[in-house]
């Protein structure tokens, strides 16, 4: 079997911790100690996200995205995929060195997205982004972390806290979508959207189609 690679390492603002990427013949993955962030081989879940999310706003005039997490840019791409010309799509990326990966070794897996004229890259934390905002954004997709249970960062918490639900509804426009996805099932989580004012839709979403991991995706729409 071909051995892995390692091609770069990165450090994560603020706690520290090590980004590695790795490479082993065309598949890539992305690991932050013994636990494997994203690989290039299962995106399908990244995939769900941007599509179940930018397909609710498809049809709205001029729709703004925030997208929180760049990942390998699956979700982007996805999202890109069901918005029309008009679209304006704000990518956040917390660690500076995962854009530079997909400007350069991870570029091609996705398709290059972050060439896409509709998109603006910042590198920066999204929860500040969601905070300074308010009723700007057709749709805000959060792939960050690891969904409510955070895995890298214990300050992505608020993310999925009251306090920051709350933020994000009052950054959406008036049924505006909230699209997160998350490792697991979490019912406390499902809770917290109804009770700051989202109409929640959960979905299971597997890595490679009907095979591979499950994984949740929750569409929540301002209401």
């Amino acid at each position: 079997m071909i051995p892995w690679k390692l091609l770069d390492t990165a450090q994560t603002p603020g706690n520290g911790l090590e980004l590695r990427l790795y490479q082993r013949d065309k598949e890539f993955s992305i690991k932050a100690g013994n636990y494997e962030l994203m690989n290039s081989r299962v995106y399908g879940t990244e995939d769900a996200l941007g599509k179940l999310a930018c397909q609710k706003i498809a049809n709205h005039p001029q729709p703004r995205v925030l997208i929180g997490g760049l990942g390998m840019g699956y979700t982007l791409k996805s999202a890109l995929d069901e918005l029309g010309e008009t679209a304006e799509v704000l990518v956040m990326e917390l660690v500076p060195d995962v854009v530079r990966w997909n400007q350069g070794l991870l570029a091609h897996l996705a398709g290059n997205p972050l060439d896409d004229e509709r998109v603006t890259v910042q590198v920066g934390d999204v929860a500040q982004m969601i905070k300074r905002s308010r009723g700007s954004f057709s749709a805000i997709l959060l792939d960050v972390d690891n969904g409510p249970n955070a895995l890298t960062s214990m300050d992505n918490h608020w993310l999925y806290s009251i306090a920051g639900l709350e933020t994000a509804h009052a950054a959406l426009k008036p049924n505006g979508i909230l699209g997160i996805w998350s490792s697991d099932r979490d019912a406390g989580f499902a809770k917290r959207l109804s009770q700051v004012g989202f109409d929640v839709d959960e979905v299971p979403v597997r890595e490679l189609g009907k095979k591979g991991g499950h994984h949740i995706v929750w569409i929540a729409e301002r209401i």
